[in-house]
């Protein structure tokens, strides 16, 4: 891999290009190097994107999902667990894109497309301690999504709905239904993975301004919520976690995020709803929780979101 911009050691990658089927990463590395055409991979990201995004992520992903459907027959869900404002979605974009060109079909969902319809969502989310319209554990319709994945497994049809977020003046609405026929489906969600903790506290984090009262009794109800969604985190085949060094990257990453929706989209969080969605992302969930994520593939990345490792967990 000389030539290329990567940080990240290759000994801990060397394992993962195993785990997909190759013999060394260089073999694997020359294989994607003659393919020209997937280098386009810049298109889908407004500002470019590093080599160690195509090399360390993007492809790998690619190629567990070719694996997937050459080798089983059964369908295989593959889940993608990153902080909001990563890169997940981009990422989803193009792999929807490339992987028609080797004559197979992914589709990528998100867990926030199962998002309460509008009057449920507003019994579900009402008096919480952040005033936020969603997000959370329990905002979601969690049965609506274990039918669907199920469906998928089954069948092959997928058959679920899009959540457009700039709906009702950036409340967020289901905007319609996508019907399709993947042949391997990717998920993603900013806490996928996560499970309630087994021995819970509020008294081991720290945060400024401290919890509330009202945001620490919350976070128990969260705690619970997070149980219905543990059918669904078994549903997935393999799951990757885009894990920052630090937690607070995310909330650079996602007011730069809101900051591009408003200028493309003319709808965004700003100012105090934007404070308050980062405020719910901070806390709402402990953070030691994403240590624990069971999680197959494992890829730090620093505040420039620089991949710094890839590999096993």
């Amino acid at each position: 891999m000389k030539g290329l911009n990567i940080e990240f050691p290759l000994d801990e990658f060397e394992k993962l290009i195993s785990l997909i089927g190759w013999e060394t990463s260089e073999e694997w590395f020359n294989y994607w190097n003659s393919k020209n055409e997937i280098l386009s991979i810049d298109k889908f990201w407004d500002d470019g994107v590093n080599d160690d995004w195509i090399w360390g992520l993007a492809l790998p992903l690619l190629s567990q999902a070719y694996i997937f459907n050459k080798n089983f027959e059964e369908r295989k869900i593959i889940g993608i667990s990153a902080l909001p404002g990563t890169g997940k979605t981009t990422l989803g974009k193009w792999l929807e894109s490339i992987s028609l060109k080797f004559n197979f079909k992914i589709s990528v969902i998100s867990i926030d497309d199962f998002y309460l319809p509008s009057e449920e969502m507003e019994i579900a989310i009402k008096n919480n301690p952040w005033n936020v319209s969603r997000g959370f554990p329990g905002s979601h319709s969690i049965d609506l999504m274990q039918e669907k994945l199920l469906e998928w497994k089954v069948d092959g049809k997928l058959n679920v709905p899009v959540f457009d977020k700039t709906l009702r003046n950036g409340l967020g609405d289901r905007a319609y239904w996508r019907q399709e026929s993947p042949d391997v489906l990717i998920i993603e969600g900013w806490f996928l993975g996560v499970k309630p903790l087994s021995m819970y506290s509020n008294n081991s984090e720290k945060f400024l301004p401290p919890l509330s009262p009202y945001e620490s009794s919350y976070r128990r109800n969260i705690q619970t919520n997070l149980k219905l969604y543990l059918n669904i985190w078994n549903l997935i085949d393999q799951i990757w976690h885009l894990k920052p060094m630090k937690f607070e990257y995310m909330n650079l990453w996602k007011s730069m995020q809101e900051k591009k929706m408003l200028i493309k989209r003319g709808s965004a969080l700003q100012d105090k709803k934007l404070f308050s969605f980062l405020r719910m992302l901070n806390v709402s969930i402990p953070h030691r929780s994403f240590d624990e994520i069971n999680s197959d593939v494992l890829l730090l990345i620093n505040q420039e979101r620089k991949l710094i490792n890839v590999g096993l967990n």
